[in-house]
């Protein structure tokens, strides 16, 4: 859940950066560029002052001309900038250098034009970093009585505005990976301190689905809501756990008190039997009856024997366990005239040795029920990682893929399987016995007929 979290929470975090980043760099941008154009501005104020007392009539001999074209030439020297005076019928009255005179179109003709109807270039086009031909022009109209007699026109080169901007944004974007660093620190925190008690509540969930119903979630940190989400497991958990307890002490008591009575009604039915005639088919199907529901009440008490009991978990050698389990059902195998395969090699796992035990006769009973003679049943262990599994394969009907979904269920027998002699408990005791030591069972067809159960078993030691 935290990678799904915590690239959405990162994908925000920087959205918002972005939108806060791109209008501080183009307010960055625009503040440099507007100091320089006020740099310009006031610049161009002396020439300006200069340039109102230079008169039409006399522009070779007028002195103060002459001092207005050396300024403007050491201005031009000391800063690379082009500066000039022009007159409304755009001719120069000072200029620097001498070759340099308004553009005939474009900015600095804009900027001109915008001059002489006595406004100042207070917004001329931004400049970008990118933007390396690009020039500054700046315009000033020059106003004696009232009226604009001239303009004063500077063009500046833009290379050291581009790099201050360009300072600015590198600034901006440390700043912007440096808070986006902190956001996702912030970000793993505080996802971490979120997903804590989801966590525990998986884990404690995973528990009781496998059978650990004594599984609480301990109290941890988090939102009040998943610690209150948390309480309210535990106390589900309580409550399924007493249910469940209830149920089995229901089953395993009426087994019991069940077991003296029909042993008491099948034995007054053998002293019936002995006052009919022999071969009687109703007294044979009375008897057949009984016996069955005494199998199912043995039944019954296994399973609740086997969900209550605590599993005695240490490494067993599962291939030398499957093997001993194996030679004890070959005479059966043998009687049906089934082969009984025995592929078992030293595996080791986590298991209970009786539980497994118990479980490996019931798997390999209901094999070799089902598999018609001449045809052969075989026994597997292998290991793969942290499992190891014991697999039983058949060569019977097998079963259709709803079956396959229900076998294992608490009384369910197959309808084409009616007529084999069972209660519908013993898979069921089976998958009980091994859950209590963290195993499982599974089950699949067997091609090209038949049906393979696989027992898994842990290879790694049981957590306390």
């Amino acid at each position: 859940m935290r990678t799904r979290l915590l690239p959405l929470l990162i994908v925000l975090m920087a959205g918002v950066l972005l939108a806060l980043g791109f209008p501080l760099a183009i307010s960055l941008a625009a503040s440099q560029q507007q100091a320089v154009v006020i740099d310009r501005i006031d610049d161009m104020a002396r020439f300006s002052a200069l340039a109102q007392f230079v008169t039409e009539s006399d522009p070779g001999g007028d002195e103060r001309q002459e001092t207005l074209a050396e300024e403007l030439g050491r201005y031009h020297d000391t800063y690379d900038i082009n500066a000039g005076v022009f007159l409304r019928n755009d001719a120069a009255m000072a200029r620097a250098p001498q070759d340099w005179d308004i553009p005939e179109e474009g900015e600095g003709r804009r900027a001109y034009q915008e001059a002489l109807s006595a406004r100042r270039s207070h917004d001329p086009p931004q400049v970008w970093p990118w933007d390396a031909d690009a020039r500054l022009v700046v315009a000033s109209p020059v106003v004696r009585d009232g009226d604009v007699v001239a303009v004063v026109l500077t063009d500046s080169p833009t290379g050291q505005l581009r790099g201050r901007i360009l300072q600015g944004w590198l600034l901006i974007a440390a700043g912007e990976a440096a808070a986006m660093l902190l956001a996702v620190g912030a970000a793993f925190r505080l996802t971490g301190w979120v997903l804590r008690p989801v966590r525990v509540l998986d884990t404690a969930t995973h528990d009781i689905a496998t059978g650990r119903l004594n599984s609480r979630v301990a109290p941890a940190g988090g939102p009040p809501e998943l610690r209150r989400l948390a309480e309210s497991f535990n106390e589900m958990a309580d409550n399924v756990e007493a249910v469940l307890e209830q149920q089995r002490a229901f089953v395993a008591d009426a087994s019991h008190q069940l077991r003296n009575p029909l042993a008491a009604l099948l034995l007054r039915i053998e002293l019936l039997a002995l006052e009919l005639p022999e071969g009687n088919e109703e007294i044979a199907s009375v008897r057949t009856e009984g016996k069955r529901l005494a199998q199912v009440l043995d039944d019954l008490l296994d399973l609740a024997l086997a969900e209550h009991a605590a599993a005695d978990l240490q490494l067993t050698d599962i291939g030398a366990l499957a093997a001993e389990r194996v030679a004890s059902w070959r005479p059966v195998a043998d009687d049906k005239g089934v082969r009984l395969v025995d592929a078992t090699s030293p595996v080791t796992a986590w298991a209970d040795p009786v539980a497994l035990s118990s479980a490996l006769d019931a798997v390999i009973d209901n094999a070799l029920k089902f598999t018609p003679e001449g045809e052969e049943v075989t026994v597997r262990v292998a290991s793969n990682g942290t499992t190891s599994t014991v697999v039983v394969t058949d060569c019977g009907p097998g079963l259709t893929e709803e079956e396959l979904t229900r076998v294992g269920d608490r009384f369910w027998r197959s309808n084409r399987h009616q007529n084999v002699k069972g209660s519908g408990l013993g898979l069921s005791i089976t998958r009980a016995l091994l859950a209590a030591g963290g195993g499982s069972i599974s089950y699949d067809r067997h091609e090209p007929r038949g049906l393979r159960v696989t027992v898994t078993l842990p290879r790694t030691a049981p957590t306390p």
